[in-house]
């Protein structure tokens, strides 16, 4: 079932309705039941994988749990390695590692004719697979009491606002959330609502207008060149971040409605200064995962500098061959693996190169008297508050601007169907035979496009100070209310409602 359905306007209504109508000890029942149901709209003959992989955790929690030592409890821990992954693999990556195989040997005629399977990948299994294994790591290290309650675990396996696309919850933190008794409470329904909105105007407005544009491009690199090629690789960096953020903001407002809190995916990735602080920014749910269940068990940074390198490239190509099994993806985390091993060799002698710099040019004060020369008349406060909320840094302002070329030209691959047509974007981006800048949609649906990404970078900018609906609520009536009705009306108006899928449903 997805969001941005009719499907999901009756469902979702019905289903708090009912949560709340229902008695607390009966909740969980419910929930597993609508979750299971909310899965089941896409494939009901899936669901035996979400139970086998329910059962199998719990068994190995259960027995790990009266185990006292590690070693004791290892044999459960590579069980539920084995059993999730093996599942993984099976219908994500054993066509990919067979096509793989049979085209490194081809040249010396053997692993010729591997089997293909015929099977469809199972939406969310990369999603519901990594928050179980996480149970069941934290089990075996001792950071987490293994779940007793068969139904409790259950649900926190399939709980449906992020089942299919995450966030990929901690056990830490949500298990207890179904033993808590949420009674409706107003104000964190309307939150909900208000985060419910945010995330809709994303998916449809943005993300799916977007998509027009940048599909047009993709689907025929070789036709398209210089600004259009470029347009799309710029647009595409905002309709992924959208379609991707309008999920979890959706995911995370059903459930705040219902009294769940659902941890925050993103923060603000659009802003980040380098490759790091986008990738402290972008997916945390999965980069934490990677860090806390990969990267620290590898030594993390405390190794030295070449092995630290080798940790980070290593990371960040397997999470490219999580996202899909395409060697576009594996070159997407390859590259953006040297991006930050790079950054991780050279950072003290790039942040030493800019100390001196901004010391002999004297950069920082000069710009302050500068900016107060422009506007004599407005108050010193006024552009005191403008360098702080705006006028960023030279430094500030070229590292973001390298950085942020960067990702996108990363996500070239992420976005092509194949490495030639990844290749082939790159050749075309520096030619100029392309006659229209604007491919795809109409001059009006371009200008609403721009004026909407507008919208989505000034939210964004309030939202690195503070909570843009904490931002609103001090705000007087007749300023918020003529703001959420314009936000709902663009919904209602300019929503493109195709029932498109967001695209990490594919993950």
């Amino acid at each position: 079932m997805l969001f941005n359905s009719i499907d999901f306007v009756v469902f979702f209504p019905v289903v708090v309705a009912l949560y709340f109508a229902i008695p607390h000890r009966w909740r969980w029942t419910f929930l597993l039941a609508s979750s299971y149901y909310f899965y089941a709209c896409w494939k009901v003959e899936y669901l035996a994988l979400i139970i086998l992989s329910t059962a199998i955790d719990y068994a190995a929690g259960r027995a790990m749990g009266k185990r006292e030592t590690r070693a004791e409890r290892r044999p459960f821990l590579l069980m539920s390695l084995c059993s999730n992954l093996g599942i993984l693999f099976f219908f994500k990556y054993a066509n990919f590692f067979g096509e793989s195989v049979e085209a490194a040997f081809r040249p010396f005629n053997i692993f010729q004719d591997m089997p293909v399977f015929d099977v469809l990948l199972p939406v969310g299994i990369s999603f519901y697979t990594f928050q179980t294994l996480a149970y069941s790591i934290d089990v075996y290290r001792g950071r987490q009491q293994a779940e007793k309650h068969l139904g409790i675990f259950a649900v926190y396996v399939c709980f449906w606002p992020q089942l299919v696309a995450g966030p990929i919850e901690r056990s830490q933190s949500l298990i207890p959330q179904f033993r808590e008794r949420h009674p409706f409470r107003w104000h964190l329904a309307v939150d909900g609502l208000k985060l419910m909105a945010w995330g809709f105007f994303q998916k449809v407005v943005i993300a799916d207008r977007a998509a027009l544009y940048v599909g047009t491009v993709y689907a025929d690199p070789a036709a398209h060149s210089g600004l259009p090629t470029y347009f799309a690789i710029v647009i595409f960096a905002v309709q992924i971040y959208c379609d991707f953020a309008g999920y979890t903001n959706i995911a995370r407002g059903a459930a705040r409605v219902m009294g769940y809190e659902l941890m925050k995916n993103f923060r603000q990735p659009l802003y980040a200064i380098d490759i790091a602080d986008f990738w402290r920014r972008w997916h945390i749910s999965l980069t934490t995962w990677f860090r806390d269940y990969l990267y620290f068990p590898m030594g993390g940074s405390r190794v030295p500098k070449w092995r630290w390198a080798f940790n980070t490239f290593f990371v960040l190509a397997v999470c490219g061959l999580w996202h899909g099994a395409s060697w576009t993806f594996v070159m997407w985390g390859v590259v953006n693996g040297i991006y930050l091993s790079f950054a991780a060799v050279t950072g003290k002698f790039r942040d030493g190169l800019w100390d001196k710099a901004e010391a002999k040019l004297a950069l920082l004060k000069p710009r302050t008297a500068a900016v107060q020369r422009m506007g004599p008349a407005l108050p010193a406060t006024f552009w005191q508050r403008m360098q702080t909320w705006v006028i960023p840094t030279p430094r500030r302002f070229i590292r973001t601007l390298i950085g942020f070329h960067l990702i996108i030209l990363s996500l070239v691959f992420f976005r092509a169907e194949t490495m030639t047509d990844a290749w082939t974007m790159f050749a075309q981006l520096f030619t100029t035979t392309s006659t229209s800048a604007i491919v795809g949609i109409n001059n009006y649906e371009f200008f609403l496009l721009l004026l909407t990404i507008g919208v989505l970078l000034l939210v964004d900018l309030i939202e690195l100070r503070e909570n843009i609906r904490s931002f609103l609520k001090r705000r007087p009536a007749w300023i918020r209310f003529p703001i959420y009705t314009a936000i709902v009306l663009m919904i209602l108006m300019f929503g493109e409602y195709g029932a498109q899928e967001f695209i990490y449903f594919q993950f």
